[in-house]
């Protein structure tokens, strides 16, 4: 049935897809790739990447996913147990720290720090040392955010799988 609820939770799913498919995509393709190239091509190609993906169809999902879940765990609230609320919660709650919260305050400062780097005029060694400063952290970070996604992603499909309770009073309002 279409309902405001419905079209809520499918759009905060295909948000959340988008994200961990992105960041899946990264972790399967683009780091292993970039792992293999020289210190200036690395380090060039990272400055590259991170200006282009600041879009607005990269924030459309990025930031749509993170008004998106939060909006569609409220309309499922329920004061008696409802299965549907608390996975959306669940998901909620890791997308925001463990997906948003870790790119906002971990990979973005790595991203404003190599951006910073003057890298035509930087020594080799200079290079060397910022890619050793960069590349593992980032990685890290990234791999947090990938596997965060991919268990927000999990937790939003089952959701979706879990009937809505016909008791949830933002719920009811919304399939008006």
């Amino acid at each position: 049935m279409l309902t405001f609820s419905n079209i809520i939770i499918v759009s905060a799913a295909v948000t959340t897809a988008l994200i961990s498919g992105l960041f899946y995509a990264w972790s399967c393709s683009v780091i292993p790739g970039l792992s293999k190239v020289s210190d200036y091509t690395y380090l060039e190609s990272m400055q590259q990447i991170n200006r282009a993906i600041l879009n607005p169809v990269f924030f459309m999902s990025f930031i749509g996913a993170a008004l998106l879940l939060p909006l569609c765990t409220y309309i499922q609230y329920s004061p008696t147990f409802n299965a549907r609320f608390w996975l959306l919660l669940s998901a909620t709650i890791i997308y925001l720290t463990g997906t948003f919260g870790v790119t906002a305050f971990g990979n973005v400062p790595l991203n404003d720090m190599l951006d910073q780097f003057p890298l035509t005029t930087a020594s080799l060694q200079d290079i060397a040392r910022m890619r050793a400063r960069f590349e593992q952290p980032w990685v890290y970070l990234h791999t947090i955010r990938t596997v965060a996604g991919v268990i927000t992603l999990v937790l939003v499909i089952v959701a979706c799988l879990c009937p809505a309770p016909a008791t949830a009073p933002i719920a009811s309002l919304a399939r008006s």
